[in-house]
């Protein structure tokens, strides 16, 4: 099932923008990378949870900025209080959930001013799911949100943040964010944070640091450990394999000479211990500086997760930024394979790329799809949008997590590794606001001026605007195709939101 047949090598001396601007000059998720995940928007810090076999990636929502010309500048951080969420059951496809609203007079945490590098986990509690998204407000703390799914409707429980500089055993650290959780197989919960360097102590900072979380998900217990990682800098990540336990993190950049065996600057690391909260082992890196794959360098910040029986890395580069020739600062998730060695439980070095992961699964062309999953694109956003006769004031205090894909002219959605079966769908069905004059939705195969097996008529708008389901046949679609969804607007400036479509079979209404 694998598209993704260029070798690492070569993906090294590629240009950026080739793997990111399709012809028409848009930038956009290109054939046949996985990488970065997403073209249409930014998304630094993931974090990785797993639930019912799909991952979900929670991440810092980067802006662009600007200056008072209307010029793009570097980013500051400063004004971040979203996070952004996405989702996969087959690493490839993805599922754009639109932004949580965090922090700042409009998030579900007023108290915060900002929504760094979150971290979730899931619980049962009381006989039901519960779903836990922690942020960093800045470097000053750490706050958590609860949730009945994995998508919201987010709330804090407690007001405030839950770790501060009064919180017992974090006094000493530099920067109090960038947290990691796991929750262990007897269901004991931890988090781990921290970061930065106090002054002269480059080597051992010993500015990491781990604590119990209370049964309830949204406390803390006892005193912060610290974990004395070498070179730490931040970004700190946690996952068990075969009862060891995995702290990772991001090496600083001092540029003074270092003892060997040490992590060279801005790699991700890791030590091991038998414990949760250690002692902990120093084992070595795995993953090198986004410059020695991109030629574009930064820090770096990762997640490991499982999936399927395969480990996968989450981490982010300025691969999009690059490409879009913007200052830097903005930050764009990939995923790779983890492998670790079964003798020595050693993580094998990882190999980043513009190539990705292989897909994992088949995509259902049967089921309810949400507009905002995408494969590949060109010159396609997203944007929150209005439910069934909800009023915009609603959908605010809501926080609605209904998500369309935005469709310009030429624009287009490619799905992988669509499985239409041996006898094919009939029927094409999609939710569409038209929010110009006519246009035509073409279904098309493996690639964008591929076999023509269905075009969707699109009719102009007249008065108010209003979601419509539109219906066209479909023949000629058997087997396993790669599906471009492309709009043909009647003018340059046309436009419409695609909220959800699916196929019918001959069988069905």
């Amino acid at each position: 099932m694998n598209h993704n047949s260029t070798s690492h090598a070569n993906v090294q001396k590629q240009d950026p923008s080739a793997n990111l601007k399709s012809v028409t000059g848009e930038i956009g998720k290109l054939h046949p990378n996985g990488n970065p995940l997403m073209a249409h928007k930014f998304g630094a810090d993931p974090y990785a949870l797993v639930f019912n076999n799909r991952v979900y990636l929670y991440m810092t929502s980067d802006k662009l900025e600007y200056d008072q010309d209307g010029l793009p500048q570097k980013n500051s951080y400063s004004s971040i209080n979203r996070i952004t969420v996405i989702s996969s059951d087959d690493l490839v496809n993805w599922t754009d959930h639109g932004e949580i609203r965090v922090a700042g007079p409009q998030g579900a945490a007023t108290w915060a001013s900002q929504s760094w590098a979150p971290a979730a986990a899931h619980r049962i509690i009381e006989g039901k799911d519960r779903f836990f998204l922690y942020f960093a407000n800045n470097a000053s703390g750490i706050g958590v949100l609860s949730a009945p799914t994995p998508v919201g409707p987010w709330v804090d429980p407690i007001g405030k943040a839950l770790i501060t500089r009064e919180t017992s055993g974090v006094e000493e650290v530099t920067w109090l964010f960038d947290p990691a959780v796991f929750v262990d197989d007897d269901h004991q919960a931890y988090i781990y944070f921290g970061g930065g360097i106090p002054e002269g102590k480059a080597e051992r900072p010993d500015t990491a640091r781990v604590m119990r979380l209370g049964d309830d998900m949204i406390s803390v217990v006892g005193k912060a450990k610290v974990i004395p990682a070498p070179y730490m800098f931040e970004d700190s990540g946690i996952h068990k394999y075969n009862n060891m336990y995995y702290y990772t993190y991001c090496s600083n950049f001092d540029e003074g000479d270092r003892p060997e065996g040490d992590p060279p600057p801005g790699e991700i690391a890791y030590m091991t211990s038998v414990q949760p909260m250690g002692p902990w082992t120093y084992q070595g890196t795995l993953l090198q500086n986004p410059g020695h794959f991109f030629d574009v360098g930064g820090n770096n910040h990762h997640a490991i997760f499982q999936l399927a029986d395969q480990w996968y890395i989450a981490y982010h580069a300025q691969t999009l930024c690059q490409a879009m020739n913007i200052p830097e600062g903005y930050r764009s998730t990939h995923l790779n394979r983890v492998e670790h060695d079964e003798t020595s439980g050693r993580i094998k070095k990882v190999q980043a790329d513009y190539q990705g992961v292989d897909q994992i699964k088949w995509f259902d062309p049967y089921q309810q799809v949400t507009g905002s999953t995408i494969g590949w694109s060109s010159g396609v956003s997203t944007e929150q949008c209005l439910n069934s006769n909800e009023t915009s004031a609603e959908m605010a205090a809501s926080d609605s997590n209904v998500i369309s894909a935005k469709l310009q002219s030429d624009s287009w959605i490619a799905i992988s590794n669509v499985d239409f079966g041996s006898e094919g769908p009939t029927i094409f069905k999609a939710l569409i606001l038209n929010q110009a004059t006519e246009g035509v939705l073409e279904l098309r195969l493996d690639r964008s001026d591929g076999p023509l097996i269905g075009e969707l008529i699109i009719p102009s708008a007249t008065g108010s605007l209003h979601w419509v389901e539109l219906t066209t046949e479909v023949t000629g679609a058997r087997g396993e195709h790669d599906l471009y969804i492309m709009f043909n607007g009647s003018t340059d400036s046309s436009t419409i939101l695609l909220r959800e479509w699916k196929f019918n079979r001959q069988n069905e209404v």
